[in-house]
């Protein structure tokens, strides 16, 4: 029994690789259009010192956006700005602290940004962990869950209301949120979304980034319902070279690195799929969908259940010690 729960969603979770690999091959990564300038428009992004997070925070604030950097690497933080400021762009970039695996962090930061009085049209909740060993975070939750699910989960629900401010019918504000591929092979084990019973570092990757999705699409309805002048988004970088293979076991790595150069993309072009969804026009009022290669794409079946995704919605709620609306 523990053997088939380590091995089903690590087998599930690299047929998905494969796979991507396969299309990587044979079709080239999506080129970004020409994207309209953002002059006086402010995003946050997470995760934004390194990889795909910096190329986005790059690009948007090539693009003439305010953009904040949430990461909890201050030196990695200073350097990423010292770049990006060698390049002379448009817009403003700063670095804020914030650890998504502390709830108290995440609630410090979105209170220390509505102090400002600051509009939001750009929330990219790119920041993701991938494989790490079984670990708990100082709310006991697991790391993957934490990291890449929940403490975005309250980023965005904290920032919410700035959104909905800040948008307007034509002009929405929007919410990213980078999963994967990956989440294809999830499965929400919503009795044990901390996987205390048999821990898989393979399963918990796949579930966080499932998680993503459902929040996308259920979070769409909500702000369609309301009438709000917010989309969300989910997308899908394909396989990216960056510090998230790390954590591969040596063998894996050691496959990985000569396949990477060939098949993998850069972090820019990951990035560009991220970009591409917080300001490209086509898409404006386009929300709840999930982004592949620059093309609308089919998610996995269970994502597109509605009452998993009111169950996920209220049970997150509860963990982060939110009201449900």
């Amino acid at each position: 029994m523990w053997l088939l729960s380590v091995l089903v969603p690590l087998l599930r979770l690299y047929l998905c690789g494969i796979k991507v690999l396969i299309y990587q091959m044979f079709n080239r990564s999506f080129a970004l259009p020409v994207l309209p300038k953002q002059n006086g428009r402010v995003a946050i992004v997470t995760g934004g010192t390194r990889g795909m997070g910096y190329e986005t925070a790059r690009h948007l604030a090539s693009l003439g956006m305010h953009v904040i950097i949430a990461g909890n690497e201050r030196e990695e933080g200073a350097e990423a700005l010292r770049k990006i400021h060698e390049e002379g762009v448009e817009g403003k970039v700063e670095f804020v602290f914030m650890d998504l695996t502390s709830l108290k962090s995440v609630r410090h930061f979105a209170q220390t940004f509505k102090n400002r009085g600051l509009p939001l049209h750009v929330l990219v909740n790119n920041a993701g962990t991938m494989m790490v060993p079984e670990r708990k975070t100082e709310d006991g939750f697991e790391f993957h869950f934490a990291l890449n699910y929940l403490g975005h989960f309250l980023l965005t629900n904290l920032l919410l209301d700035t959104l909905k401010r800040s948008g307007r019918q034509g002009c929405c504000s929007r919410i990213v949120n980078m999963s994967s591929a990956t989440h294809y092979a999830g499965v929400m084990h919503m009795h044990d979304l901390n996987r205390r019973i048999c821990y898989s570092s393979h399963g918990a990757y796949a579930q966080s980034k499932l998680a993503l999705v459902l929040l996308t699409y259920y979070l769409q309805e909500q702000m369609t319902a309301g009438g709000f002048p917010v989309t969300t988004y989910a997308v899908d970088p394909g396989m990216v070279d960056t510090a998230l293979y790390n954590n591969l076991w040596s063998l894996a790595q050691a496959l990985k690195k000569p396949v990477a150069k060939i098949l993998f993309r850069t972090p820019a072009e990951g990035a560009s799929i991220s970009v591409y969804a917080a300001v490209a026009s086509e898409l404006e009022g386009a929300g709840g969908c999930y982004l592949y290669n620059g093309q609308k794409t089919q998610s996995s079946d269970v994502s597109y259940d509605s009452e998993l995704q009111a169950e996920l919605w209220k049970k997150s709620c509860e963990l982060v010690g939110l009201q449900e609306n």
